[in-house]
């Protein structure tokens, strides 16, 4: 019982310097949708991690091991997920720049119809 205590005690150890790191990363700039899956991935899997760790009596490797592996997942997602965001992004200017095209021939149609009715 107390060694299982002292393993729950290891992985909220664990998940704190996980959080407190990964709000001193951030800096003043926003995180990247990658960046926050990544963050969000390491967490999760160091906490969990921690959690299947603590069963078997060592809660850091399974921080450790999980943080990495929650990490890469949680990377993965993310640059997906960027990935998606900046294409969106491409779409709507080029939808944006057609749009505009389409109202300046309107106007250019409007001006010859008036052009010729003054004929």
């Amino acid at each position: 019982m107390a060694r299982a205590k002292r393993g729950l005690i290891g992985a909220v150890a664990v998940l704190s310097v996980a959080s407190l790191l990964l709000v001193g990363c951030s800096g003043s700039q926003p995180l990247s949708t990658r960046e926050e899956g990544t963050g969000i991935g390491a967490v999760l899997g160091a906490g969990t991690g921690a959690i299947v760790g603590a069963a078997v009596g060592h809660p850091g490797a399974g921080a450790a091991i999980g943080g990495a592996m929650g990490g890469l997942g949680g990377y993965a997602v993310g640059n997906q997920m960027q990935n998606q965001e900046a294409q969106q992004s491409q779409t709507n200017s080029q939808i944006q720049q057609q749009q505009q095209e389409i109202e300046r021939q309107r106007q250019e149609i409007e001006q010859m119809k008036q052009n010729q009715q003054t004929e």
